[in-house]
């Protein structure tokens, strides 16, 4: 099943339908890398390798993936310098920007609760045969 084409206005967007484009777009930044490499970047630009120490545990293809991903949907800029090795950078654009105040409120939740959710796990596993 292929994406519908989105024509109407934003509002009118059916963020339930299997092949809306809002779904699609949820599931390319819902994943940890994506959240990850958006906080990572912040207010600041970054090169490749950079970004990579900032996410720790992330591989190569992986970034690789997400910033292409984030790049197809226009959150993340990628510009490429003419030099011998190019060089390349990776800054949040607009769209990108707005969607890290959304990541920072889901970090600040996560800071918050964090304890309360390892009690819950570790109670889940008591009562587990």
């Amino acid at each position: 099943m292929g994406t519908k084409q989105f024509s109407g206005s934003p509002a009118e967007a059916d963020v339930t339908r299997a092949d809306s484009l809002a779904r699609e777009i949820f599931s390319d930044i819902a994943n940890k890398w994506a959240l990850l490499i958006i906080e990572a970047l912040g207010e600041r630009t970054l090169r490749f390798t950079e970004l990579r120490g900032e996410v720790d545990g992330i591989s190569h293809k992986m970034l690789t993936q997400n910033l292409r991903m984030l790049e197809r949907n226009g959150l993340v800029e990628r510009t490429v310098h003419p030099t011998v090795p190019p060089r390349v950078e990776y800054t949040l654009t607009e769209p990108g920007q707005a969607l890290r105040v959304t990541i920072d409120g889901l970090c600040d939740w996560t800071h918050r609760y964090l304890g309360d959710i390892e009690d819950s796990r570790h109670r889940f596993e008591a009562g587990k045969p």
